[in-house]
């Protein structure tokens, strides 16, 4: 698997306790765990907007507390559903996390509306676009989860963490990667790169829900749809900067 939150031992456990005896009156459904991604998404939505109004409405110091505990408590939230156990409490963490993010993405993608207009439409519907059009790429099995398909996401994904870290050690000292945070050729393409990685990762996610559909209690749907949140996050941010070295160009 690629997506680092959707670990196998996080299923398996469960799975290894109901084959021990230990039966649930519900078990996870992919079409629960859809459901369940649709309601965080709600969640972000509310508060997305909310920090959105508040950065296009000029206060822009509100907004950055906003997005600042957005972003840390949006991580601290990921490291605790990730990390902790692993029980019915998952719809409320979820939910916190959703909430969160929404503070985040709001600000920051009001800020990169502000300067390249039109921008966020775009890539909300360039990120719809790629979640339907790769789940239509994996039930059709045109590109099938094999062991080297994972191993290949996988090395990529964690090869982008790497470059990223690296850039952020690196701008604490004012330096930065040359060419591919740019608005250049290499940059574009690099985003480009990182929007298909990004877009992969769904794939794997698709399959790993599944397979685990029908084996694990019903609130694990909160957490496979937190999982599904936390990769399209990844794709939307990935298409925004894409767009904005685009246009940027122009």
């Amino acid at each position: 698997m690629a997506n680092p939150v959707l670990r196998e031992e996080v299923f398996s456990k469960d799975l290894n306790n109901r084959n021990d005896g230990l039966q649930v009156e519900r078990t996870m459904t992919t079409a629960g765990t859809l459901g369940k991604t649709c309601i965080l998404a709600t969640f972000m939505a509310l508060t997305f907007a909310y920090t959105w109004y508040l950065q296009m409405a000029g206060f822009a110091d509100k907004t950055a507390i906003l997005a600042t505990i957005g972003a840390i408590g949006g991580f601290i939230t990921v490291l605790v559903i990730c990390f902790g156990p692993k029980n019915r409490f998952l719809p409320i963490s979820t939910s916190i996390y959703a909430l969160l993010e929404g503070l985040f993405l709001g600000s920051v993608s009001a800020m990169f509306n502000t300067a390249y207009p039109g921008i966020v439409p775009q890539a909300m519907l360039g990120t719809i676009l790629a979640i339907f059009g790769m789940y239509l790429v994996y039930s059709s099995k045109v590109i099938k989860n094999m062991d080297m398909f994972r191993k290949i996401v996988l090395i990529s994904t964690f090869s982008v963490a790497g470059i990223y870290i690296a850039q952020l050690i690196l701008g604490l000292f004012g330096l930065v990667i040359p060419g591919i945070f740019a608005n250049g050729i290499v940059g574009i393409g690099f985003s480009v790169v990182v929007v298909a990685i990004a877009a992969f990762n769904l794939i794997i996610d698709f399959d790993f829900i599944d397979q685990f559909s029908g084996n694990v209690p019903d609130y694990f749907e909160w957490y496979g749809g937190f999982s599904l949140m936390v990769t399209i996050v990844w794709l939307y941010i990935e298409i925004l900067k894409l767009l904005a070295k685009a246009q940027s160009r122009r």
